[in-house]
């Protein structure tokens, strides 16, 4: 790939300008031009910038640095080399001084330039963009945005030399009417002198005052209208600041906000806040110049008060630009990383606050702590209402307490809250059906900071997304369904937490298809075949054409309230059983394409009945959740087609399904005609040869499992080659028939095991079985030991 720096010395207008304002101070673009390859070849990335034990690697990093650069500078010669000689050990040596004592901030430094710039140079590459394409949209919007600062900067540049107009008017005003005292003082000493003088000194006098009353009088006019002026055109500059902040906070940070809350359900990242931050800093600055410049247009008007309306408007327009500081600064104090939405009692969790202003309004001169509280729903309702809650929680939070830390390298402020952990929950009374899953909380982050000198202090808060609180893994399915469906349907400036009972089928669609895809961590989503299978699923209907659903509501009751018709489980725990099954043991055949899943018995037969003999498809269970099946097509004189009981992941801990299917010799093409081999045969497990025994480790020798299905053995009249010399260890022994399966006691409450670890109870199971099969008498239909 070309160097990342050849790309970005190409860059052009506001790109390149973006790209210089990287450099500075802390990290000199001549550092970056010199050492570009050395710097792109180094490990940045590898370092985990929270774990005090990498700073070893961050102190080579910087040695390395250092070196590079008084080689670079010793290698200089002849009259050009000479200054650049001097420059590079001199910026060694600024480097090795602000580094020292805190490498991993370099390292924090250069990842911050260089993930800019690759991305800068990305954008570049892609565009010019598609007219009417979302990127063109975006980069529009942007375009605006940084005109309408332009036009801002302008206006106050304006401002400011107006100001410095009326200052020196102003002092000049002051010194005439000092004069014009002191000939008031020459008059009265007037009388001392005799008759003669008196007289022609006072004409002249006279005059001389006369001239300069009028000229005060005029001046005066003209400072009030200068005065009046400049505080119209503030009262134009905040209107336009106002519209700026509104596009900056309401749309583009609210948009940001929106996408962390998809994010939570597995949607695309919700991007870095660097071009917001930009965006909130360049706001601060100019708010905080334009109420700097009232404040010395206010100090000019007591200095030398004239009647008028000047005091009134100043007055205001102090107000309103408090309000516009305040509303910036308790805006931009946002969570960068969200808690975990399922939050589980007793065990540690992280969070991020970040104040994106905190840099340019010199906040961290005075480091702010911030603190975190657990509380529910109604008190956040009261909390936004401003109905004072006197400081309820609703749950105790171990470590909620954290300063925030300035990097100087990236300009961010914020909090890194690592070792929170909820100590215990106290949970309201619920309304009517509502079970402890459907339970809102938020975590509340509080903080104060006084700005320009404790002259303005803010109380800042924030609300996490919603989060329920679980004390054990058989709740977090349901607890999920609960954040799934908040995440995906919350609307924009809700009373906290509603989200509408009711919402349409392709909407839910949306939310499930890439909550499945970032689960099972594939690109292969739900086709619209699967999507009108779980619509059948959920609205107990038959018709399969996705339009028909198109109108359809469904309810959060339908969704994981209410058991599916004739089951004991609701539509989300079976959709999420499928998830968890493909995550843990099937994600590659997923992905490979092997898995049809979606679809019922009658659906399987349709399909494998013209198909030739030895066809099977996997297909998730009906009745058993986060169970997958074999179906399979063998005309025999009993049946054409088989259905083997479902596995479940507690299965593939055991032996997984490419073995499994290795195992079943019969069956010979995935549906509708892959051989078996060709898809499955990468994920077995190798086998050892006969020829090559495995040895005997301290005595005991290794016995292997495989798979048969007894049944269906007998009913083919195909015995597995070679005799079957294994023990049978199915998931049930048989296909569909009834005293079979009692053969393994169907545990009636099997739990997914959430944490997906090999259990020992069920290998303490599967030994007794095996133990009472052996005591019991031989069964025709199993297949008896080959003696050896």
């Amino acid at each position: 790939a070309m160097a990342v720096w050849i790309q970005a010395q190409q860059l052009q207008g506001e790109a390149l300008r973006q790209m210089q304002a990287l450099y500075g101070q802390h990290f000199p673009i001549e550092v970056r031009h010199y050492l570009s390859q050395w710097i792109e070849s180094q490990p940045w990335d590898s370092i985990d910038l929270d774990n005090p034990q990498e700073n070893v690697k961050a102190t080579q990093l910087l040695e390395g640095l250092i070196q590079e650069l008084q080689k670079k500078a010793d290698h200089q010669v002849g009259e050009d080399g000479f200054l650049l000689k001097i420059k590079l050990g001199h910026y060694a040596t600024q480097l090795q001084n602000t580094y020292d004592r805190c490498p991993m901030e370099l390292v924090r430094c250069i990842r911050h330039i260089l993930y800019h710039e690759q991305r800068l140079v990305r954008e570049a590459n892609n565009s010019p963009s598609p007219a009417g394409s979302l990127v063109d949209a975006m980069s529009q919007k942007h375009l605006q945005i940084n005109q309408t600062f332009e036009e801002l900067r302008l206006i106050t540049q304006d401002s400011e030399n107006e100001l410095k107009k009326l200052q020196q008017t102003q002092e000049y005003f002051i010194i005439q009417y000092q004069e014009n005292m002191r000939l008031q003082a020459q008059f009265s000493q007037l009388s001392q002198l005799g008759p003669q003088e008196r007289l022609s000194r006072e004409t002249t006098l006279q005059q001389k005052k006369a001239s300069l009353e009028a000229w005060l009088h005029r001046e005066a006019q003209t400072l009030q209208q200068y005065r009046v002026d400049l505080a119209e055109k503030h009262q134009k500059t905040l209107q336009l600041l106002r519209k700026q902040q509104t596009t900056i906070l309401d749309d583009e940070l609210i948009q940001w906000k929106r996408r962390q809350q998809l994010a939570g359900n597995g949607g695309p990242p919700e991007g870095t806040l660097d071009v917001l931050q930009t965006w909130c800093e360049k706001l601060a600055e100019i708010i905080w110049q334009n109420r700097q410049q009232i404040r010395r247009a206010e100090h000019l008007c007591q200095q030398l008060p004239i009647p008028g309306p000047v005091e009134e408007m100043l007055s205001e327009l102090n107000g309103t630009i408090t309000d516009i500081i305040s509303a910036l600064v308790t805006s931009t104090f946002i969570i960068e990383k969200q808690t975990p939405q399922v939050l589980k009692t007793q065990t540690k969790f992280a969070a991020t606050v970040r104040l994106l202003v905190g840099g340019k309004l010199n906040v961290h001169m005075n480091p702010p702590q911030v603190k975190a509280t657990i509380i529910s729903e109604q008190q956040a309702k009261a909390l936004l209402k401003n109905e004072s809650t006197r400081n309820e929680s609703s749950g105790e939070i171990l470590n909620n307490c954290c300063v925030m830390e300035y990097h100087q390298a990236t300009g961010t402020l914020s909090a890194h809250f690592r070792n929170m952990s909820l100590k215990r929950i106290k949970r309201s009374d619920r309304r009517g059906a509502e079970s402890v899953t459907e339970e809102k909380f938020t975590i509340l982050f509080e903080s104060q900071f006084s700005v320009g000198g404790n002259e303005l202090v803010f109380q800042v808060k924030t609300l996490s997304l919603p989060v329920v609180v679980i004390v054990h893994g058989s709740q977090d399915n349901n607890a999920t369904a609960t954040v799934l469906w908040d995440n995906a349907f919350a609307e924009p400036g809700r009373v906290p937490f509603a989200v509408p009972d009711k919402v349409q089928w392709p909407q839910l669609c949306e939310a499930l298809n890439m909550k499945f895809k970032a689960e099972v961590q594939s690109s292969r989503g739900l086709t619209k075949e699967n999507l009108v299978f779980l619509a059948q699923k959920l609205f107990n209907s038959t018709s399969s054409h996705l339009e028909d659903y198109g109108s359809t509501m469904v309810s959060w009751s339908q969704f994981n309230r209410e058991n599916l018709p004739g089951r004991n489980y609701t539509f989300w725990q079976w959709f999420d059983g499928v998830m968890e099954v493909l995550k843990k043991h099937l994600k590659p055949h997923w992905n490979d394409g092997a898995i049809l899943g979606f679809v019922n018995k009658q659906q399987a037969h349709d399909l494998l009945i013209s198909k030739p003999d030895g066809t099977f498809l996997l297909r998730f269970s009906d009745s058993e959740i986060g169970g997958i099946t074999i179906a399979w097509k063998f005309d025999s004189s009993e049946r054409m087609f088989w259905n083997l009981m479902p596995f479940t992941t507690r299965d593939f801990s055991i032996r997984s399904l490419a073995d499994r299917l290795g195992d079943l010799n019969y069956l010979i093409y995935v549906f509708p005609d892959r051989p078996k081999d060709e898809v499955f045969s990468k994920y077995y497990t190798p086998v050892l040869c006969e020829s090559t025994p495995a040895k005997a480790v301290d005595g005991y020798v290794k016995p292997q499992i495989k798979q048969v299905v007894p049944e269906f053995v007998s009913a083919s009249g195909d015995a597995a080659p070679g005799g079957a010399t294994y023990m049978d260890q199915a998931p049930s022994p048989a296909v569909c028939s009834q005293p079979h399966y009692n053969m393994y006691p169907q545990n009636p409450d099997t739990v997914l095991d959430p944490e997906g670890d090999f259990d020992l109870d069920d290998t303490i199971d599967v030994a007794r079985h095996v133990e009472e099969l052996l005591r019991r008498p031989v069964d025709s239909q199993w297949i008896p030991h080959a003696q050896s």
